[in-house]
């Protein structure tokens, strides 16, 4: 009856007992099991004792084992959770661990990790007894590979707590009676030896068994004790400690504390790598920023050679608290990143992308630069609604900025976000960024750059924005004052011609090219003649046969292209492009600015040095496969076309001066040049753009749409004729310059936002932009026949040679 009423103990013990993990079957009066706790599931192991099974003797033991490991604590010793008592059961609940000898030969290390592994081992038991024998005043008295356990941070614990006794309590003999036989085997000599046993110390009997751990450690369980006298596996830097520890004398055997002293010093087994930082987080709390600064910063050069585990789950974890709790800064950002790349997905979404977060809405410019540099670390594990709606609204005030190491290492930024912006996001903000940088901004360059990002995020666009923005930024890009903006632009047209109509190729890309072939510097002439003759060999494949048009342009209006159709043997030279490198400006070192005080002495050339000079400052600008200058059919094979690198436009000294310099060297009219006015006959009377300097907007300045006009582009592209009325000069402006056309083809009107899903309303709002577009192109056409015709019939312009008559015979 009073057991119906007798509460079950179990019920208060919130964890389920798992399967058997074996190897302590003989060598401990515990079984060990594998647990969860109850609700979240986490892994614990479960110690159990069977109550009926075992003897009263054990039963003794085991409970108290259990108190001592109740009461004890140490960061090296096994750690305590809960406990329950049965009548059946004795069960005592621990952090996950397995025993060293299962992990040992399931251990995949080798070499360096393999060696640092274990010598963090040796050194966590060599503390753990230590504090046991010095300041706990205990002995352990049951040391061996069968004590020792493993957590999932690769932390060696110390347990096997069943013959721990207390010095000054002991009886004659310190060293108890172990009654399993399989631990008799790790008894030190002086047991049986009542001469050496006066001799033994407070900690010669742990000692020992440190002794017989190391062998082990290196060579596998211990069969009998005279195959400790076997060193052969034992590294040189430990054999003399080693043999003071299973030295036959218990009193010349060292305090663990002195083990510590003496390997700790420089060439000593305990100073590496991984002891070193392991112990600094340890005491990362008390360490100044300096310290940690230093620490950091060295620390990733050093996570390769570290176990993985260990990497995982202690380093990390340290690394996140530190970020979170402390003053680590921006410098942790590295070594947090290299080891999130370890983790699982779910792992990585829950750690490391909260303080990713976290700190792109940082203000410090230092920890931003840092994010934008090592971007693509951890890019692919981030959600396309957390880059939206949380990342690119801060990675766009980057583009504002008046530091230009900011806006350069935003522009790069986006090659890697662009997969995963949405439709307004990358083809509207960006492409507005980038359409007022290119044209505004003082830095050569950021320029430069920002046309090579757009070549590489082409792809992207969508198909409507990609035909109306590239050829336009492209060609705008060939008559930057910059060389190397210049020649960005020719690869970049290059790069991307699966995106050109061939009517844009004939009507716009060539007449763009052209004038690059008497280009000041021979870097950008070769590129435009061999992008030329790529282009030619184009058309004329498709003259020859009409029925490879639709080949040709199978891309310009799909949204997701490739390279499977006629086009792509023709743009195999260009493929490879997206991964080719950034122009490398002034901005991205702090390196002294002397190439710059040079410069400025020389007024005619502060944008476009020699050609001399573009050969020293631009030593790495992208090599090009020269081509055959015969007229046979080789000068159009692709297999001759070698422009994978058209990005890769280094340089150690060039500085970017303004985008209106007046210094530039191009020919007059050519900057000030429209697209859509292809028209030779009026390119000598078009006005030379003045010198302008871009104004640098700070990121808090709100953009509306007035701030997009450019009063410089609009005066440039305007054009003097003469009134047929009479004999003044009119400023007209050119026809297909509106109110919208503020940024030389870069048209708002391209940039309204537009859902990604598109409905009817949308597919109705694009027919009607398209139907304005071709009013406009028509209402061009009939403006310049206009033109054409009152220049045939009205007053002789400016300018024009007369053509005298021939003398009368």
């Amino acid at each position: 009856m009073w057991s119906f009423f007798s509460r079950d103990p179990t019920k208060d013990f919130p964890y389920d007992v798992g399967e058997p993990v074996p190897e302590l079957e003989d060598r401990s009066v515990w079984t060990l099991h594998k647990g969860k706790k109850r609700g979240t599931q986490d892994e614990v192991s479960i110690f159990l004792f069977d109550v009926q099974k075992n003897s009263e003797t054990l039963f003794d033991i085991a409970k108290a084992s259990l108190k001592r490991l109740k009461t004890t604590r140490h960061p090296s010793l096994l750690h305590y959770l809960d406990s329950c008592e049965t009548e059946k059961f004795l069960y005592i609940a621990t952090e996950y661990v397995e025993p060293l000898s299962t992990h040992l030969e399931c251990m995949r290390l080798e070499g360096q990790q393999k060696d640092l592994f274990l010598a963090w081992g040796v050194f966590q038991i060599t503390r753990a007894l230590s504090f046991l024998n010095n300041d706990g005043n205990m002995r352990h008295n049951n040391v061996c590979l069968y004590s020792v356990f493993v957590t999932l941070a690769g932390e060696w614990k110390l347990g096997g707590f069943e013959f721990l006794t207390t010095q000054g309590h002991e009886t004659t003999n310190p060293i108890p009676i172990k009654i399993l036989p399989a631990l008799e085997i790790y008894d030190p000599p002086e047991k049986n030896d009542s001469v050496k046993l006066k001799s033994a110390t407070k900690c010669s009997s742990d000692m020992w068994g440190l002794g017989c751990l190391i062998w082990e450690a290196f060579n596998g369980p211990l069969k009998n004790q005279p195959a400790l006298k076997t060193v052969d596996n034992i590294p040189k830097q430990l054999c003399t400690l080693y043999c003071e520890l299973v030295s036959a004398n218990p009193a010349s055997r060292p305090n663990p504390a002195d083990i510590i002293t003496r390997c700790r010093k420089l060439g000593g087994y305990f100073k590496n790598d991984l002891i070193d930082t392991m112990l600094f987080l340890e005491e990362i709390q008390i360490k100044d920023k300096a310290e940690k600064g230093k620490f950091f910063s060295s620390l990733s050069s050093h996570l390769d050679n570290f176990p993985e585990n260990v990497c995982v789950h202690k380093i990390l974890p340290q690394l996140l608290t530190a970020f979170h709790y402390g003053d680590a800064g921006s410098a942790v950002l590295a070594p947090m990143f290299k080891l999130g790349k370890l983790l699982e997905d779910p792992d990585y979404q829950k750690q490391i992308v909260p303080c990713v977060v976290k700190l792109f809405a940082s203000n410090d410019r230092t920890t931003r630069s840092r994010l934008l540099q090592q971007l693509d670390q951890f890019i692919m594990h981030l959600q396309n609604s957390t880059v939206n709606d949380q990342i690119f609204p801060q990675v766009v005030n980057g583009f504002l900025d008046t530091n230009a190491i900011i806006r350069e290492q935003t522009v790069k930024s986006i090659v890697h976000l662009a997969s995963k912006l949405n439709y307004n996001n990358l083809n509207v903000e960006v492409l507005r960024h980038f359409a007022r940088l290119q044209s505004k901004d003082d830095q050569g360059g950021i320029r430069t750059n920002t046309t090579v990002c757009l070549g590489k995020i082409a792809a992207h666009l969508h198909p409507q924005i990609r035909q109306k923005v590239l050829v336009s930024a492209f060609v705008r890009s060939t008559r930057d004052p910059f060389p190397p903006a210049r020649q960005a632009g020719v690869l970049a047209l290059a790069a991307t011609q699966q995106y050109f109509l061939l009517s844009e190729v004939a009507n716009r890309v060539l007449p763009a090219l052209c004038p690059l072939t008497i280009d000041p510097e021979k870097q950008v002439r070769d590129a435009a003649f061999r992008t030329i003759r790529g282009f030619l060999g184009k058309l004329e494949k498709v003259s020859e046969d009409p029925s490879l048009k639709e080949g040709m342009e199978a891309d310009v209006h799909t949204a997701t292209p490739s390279l499977s159709n006629a086009a792509a043997t023709w743009a195999g030279w260009a493929v490879t492009a997206v991964t080719a490198k950034f122009y490398r400006s002034h901005s991205d070192t702090t390196r002294v600015q002397h190439s710059t005080k040079s410069a400025l002495s020389k007024p005619g050339s502060l944008e476009q040095p020699s050609s001399s000079s573009m050969s020293t400052t631009t030593s790495s600008v992208t090599s090009m496969t020269s081509l055959e200058h015969s007229e046979s059919a080789s000068d159009y094979d692709p297999e001759h076309w070698d422009m994978a690198a058209w990005g890769e436009i280094d340089s150690s000294g060039g500085t970017g001066g303004s985008a209106g310099s007046s210094s530039a060297q191009a020919a007059p009219g050519l900057a000030a040049l429209d697209e859509d006015d292809w028209d030779n006959e009026e390119w000598g009377t078009l006005q030379e753009q003045p010198s302008a300097k871009a104004d640098l907007v700070s990121p808090s300045e709100t953009w509306n749409n007035s701030q997009w006009t450019d009063p410089i582009v609009n005066s440039a592209n305007a054009t003097f004729v003469r009134s047929t009325a009479g004999s003044r000069l009119e400023h007209r402006p050119a026809a297909h310059q509106n109110s919208n056309d503020s940024l030389g083809g870069w048209e708002d009107g391209e940039f309204e936002p537009i859902e990604e899903n598109a409905d009817e309303n949308n597919a109705s709002k694009m027919d009607e932009l398209r139907r304005k577009r071709e009013e406009r192109k028509l209402q061009r056409q009939r403006e310049m026949e206009a033109r054409r015709s009152a220049r045939a019939q009205g007053p002789m312009k400016l300018g024009t040679k007369i053509a005298t008559a021939p003398p009368p015979f």
